[in-house]
């Protein structure tokens, strides 16, 4: 199968499941869920579900139970809007990518303040030494 197929389905596959996921799932355990990518297997008999959850760590992991127990749900919603002849087993993986990034991004800011704070003393001439 051509790749270009491949990724088109899987692009499909990512905007029905957010659809469906958004509109139509209605476990109260599931959290904000954000889908940040799908990646097929050759054979389009699997499909990987990235997501990434906004919470703390119980709310990942309800969220994590909540998508495991409708995934057959989903797959069946799924497959009322693909053309192919088979839907793939949806498995879904917690992405924490975002987190990291958000966790790096405010390690970033704090260098950065602390950085501009020993600029200042420099400025000001004061080393932060007595003398």
């Amino acid at each position: 199968m051509s790749k270009h197929r491949v990724f088109r389905l899987a692009e499909h596959i990512k905007t029905e499941v957010a659809r469906i996921i958004s509109e139509e799932v209605k476990d109260p355990r599931l959290g904000f869920v954000t889908l940040t990518g799908v990646k097929t297997d050759k054979s389009l008999s699997l499909a990987r579900v990235y997501v990434s959850v906004l919470g703390e760590e119980a709310a990942v992991t309800e969220s994590m139970k909540a998508l495991e127990s409708a995934a057959g749900f989903i797959r069946g919603e799924l497959g009322k809007t693909m053309t192919a002849h088979y839907v793939p087993e949806l498995r879904f993986v917690y992405d924490a990518s975002i987190r990291q990034g958000a966790r790096i991004s405010a390690i970033l800011r704090e260098v950065g303040a602390a950085a501009e704070a020993g600029e200042s003393r420099a400025e000001d001439g004061s080393d932060g030494e007595n003398r």
